[in-house]
């Protein structure tokens, strides 16, 4: 059952007193998603003692990203300067609503433009609004918590299938961590620039079309059905404006009119497959008139749109999807709730995503955790010693650390050979939850600097860093990583601790090594830490003197 829309209130969150400090009253939230084919915005009000949040606001504009150049892949000036003008529309409605804060995150046709990063800087110099930039995996991840935060689900399993213009996300889950989350290159907007040329649809274009999509979303199926536990049979949740326009086309035919609300619409495989039977018969301007298809943008794309929509149900041998109105837009809320720590029980696992993402990556990669954690418990107290004296980055930066240290050595799974480079390639495609694509372009390159060669303009990974902060990120944390790994040498724990002075009169830091073995040398573990200093020295213009101090 389609609950109203708010976030059910969990048990063992903060105290409302201390939220209220924290806060303040009921502060405004804005999130948008910049999505392939359209734009949208909600502005929700979030009540912290609940915790909830309420929708006071939404805007949507069809600004078609995904209408590439054929040629080049790059997003055209038209389509950036539709979706330049929708931006600036939200940041007015969401300035009138005084929020305290905007959320903006892009998806699969910034993701693939060749161009993408350079839209979101200049989105940035002309609104002053940062764009996150997130992968696919990462977009499913807030798409099922913002389902999360309108749907019960009983602990029973549910899959929520979401149509995007580039990209098909599929998820399953529980109400709990979700047991599978996968974003397939088939969209409503893709498949019809690639597929539709006839008006109406050809009997040719049409099969093509239904085995294109069956063969690319076979795999994803497979792989979120083998999730599912014997005897399991999962309800079926749409979220997205394709699955929404075939359940109103469907209603209007039913009842002769559209449906007020179509949240908690339910639509059987059998009237999708009548409805897509009707609409691919039909000549655009024909689709554009029919009862419940507002947008004309849409009646372009809803054949595509619908056909994913039923090739989905018959590959998981589901029978009806349910209408959800909440999605990735709302999951950015609450995934900004769950970083304000507002949610900490019946969604606990998400606040902690990223380290869970890091584990599995690191028990994919078979990467000794034990060593690794004896490293990055050195880089974190580099990073509190040097914290604010010699460098001025924030938590967030300390968390991009954190990553990179745990998987500094995770290339090693390919080859010890140049393992640092493999290192930054598995990161950089390991799917890593909860983190922006700016940040996992750090931890890439972070990673990948932890030995041999220091950042270069000239290497394409360090090019990739998208923005100011994540290049600074990586200039002034390499040298630490450099000196961690160098701490931990023999990989056996030698040094067991690390305290560190700072004398700046005297340019200087000591580095005091507490040995876990009193008659222990420590000889190599020294001789690295002055094989590894000169980053670090050149960085930040101290001379760093490494002291064993045995008991």
């Amino acid at each position: 059952m389609v609950t109203p829309l708010e976030v059910p209130a969990p048990v063992g969150t903060k105290q409302p007193d201390t939220l209220r400090q924290d806060l303040g009253d009921a502060p405004v939230i804005a999130a948008i998603d910049v999505g392939t084919n359209s734009i949208h915005m909600v502005v929700a009000r979030v009540q912290p003692d609940l915790p909830a949040f309420t929708i006071i606001a939404k805007e949507k504009a069809t600004v078609r990203l995904g209408d590439r150049d054929p040629k080049t892949g790059d997003l055209t000036p038209a389509a950036m300067e539709r979706a330049t003008q929708a931006l600036r529309r939200c940041q007015s409605l969401a300035n009138s609503l005084n929020a305290k804060q905007t959320i903006a995150v892009a998806t699969s046709a910034v993701r693939e433009a060749p161009n993408g990063m350079d839209f979101l800087q200049q989105v940035k110099a002309d609104l002053g609004l940062t764009i996150n930039l997130i992968a696919g995996t990462e977009e499913a991840r807030r798409i099922y918590l913002g389902v999360l935060s309108g749907v019960e689900f009983h602990n029973d399993p549910h899959v929520i299938l979401d149509i995007g213009g580039g990209s098909t996300e599929l998820i399953l889950g529980s109400g709990h961590e979700p047991r599978s989350l996968s974003s397939t290159k088939v969209g409503a907007v893709r498949l019809s620039a690639l597929f539709v040329k006839s008006d109406p649809i050809s009997d040719k274009e049409y099969r093509a079309l239904r085995n294109y999509v069956r063969g690319m979303l076979e795999r994803p199926v497979e792989d979120l059905v083998s999730q599912l536990k014997p005897g399991e049979k999962p309800r079926m949740i749409g979220t997205s404006g394709t699955i929404e326009a075939v359940a109103m086309i469907q209603a209007c035919q039913a009842q002769g009119s559209p449906l007020e609300n179509i949240n908690g619409y339910s639509i059987t495989r059998a009237h999708i497959h009548q409805a897509i039977q009707r609409l691919r018969k039909l000549t655009y301007q024909q689709r554009v008139d029919l009862p419940g298809l507002k947008n004309e943008r849409r009646a372009e794309i809803i054949v595509a749109g619908a056909v994913i929509l039923l090739e989905a149900m018959e590959l998981l041998k589901i029978n009806s999807i349910t209408i959800c109105e909440r999605a990735l837009r709302e999951g950015v809320i609450v995934d900004w709730m769950l970083g304000q720590g507002l949610i900490e029980d019946r969604l606990r696992y998400q606040s902690s995503v990223r380290e869970r993402s890091v584990l599995n990556a690191m028990r994919k990669f078979q990467v000794d955790r034990g060593y690794s954690e004896h490293v990055t418990q050195f880089a974190i107290t580099l990073f509190d010693a040097t914290q604010p004296k010699l460098h001025r980055l924030s938590p967030d930066a300390r968390e991009i650390l954190w990553a990179a240290a745990m998987l500094h050595d995770c290339g090693q799974y390919i080859s010890n050979s140049s393992y640092h480079k493999h290192t930054y390639y598995l990161i950089r495609n390991g799917d890593l939850l909860g983190y922006t694509e700016a940040d996992v372009e750090a931890i890439a390159n972070l990673a990948r600097y932890h030995r041999k060669s220091q950042p270069k303009k000239k290497h394409d990974n360090y090019r990739n860093l998208s923005t100011k902060w994540h290049r600074r990120c990586v200039d002034q944390l390499h040298p630490i990583m450099r000196l961690a790994v160098a701490l931990n040498r023999r990989q056996i724990g030698a040094v067991e601790s690390l305290n560190c002075e700072l004398d700046l009169d005297r340019k200087t830091i000591h580095l005091n090594l507490s040995p876990r073995d009193n008659q222990d040398d420590c000889a190599l573990e020294l001789w690295s830490i002055e094989q590894n200093k000169e980053a670090f020295e050149k960085v930040y213009g101290l001379k760093v003197v490494p002291v064993l101090r045995a008991e």
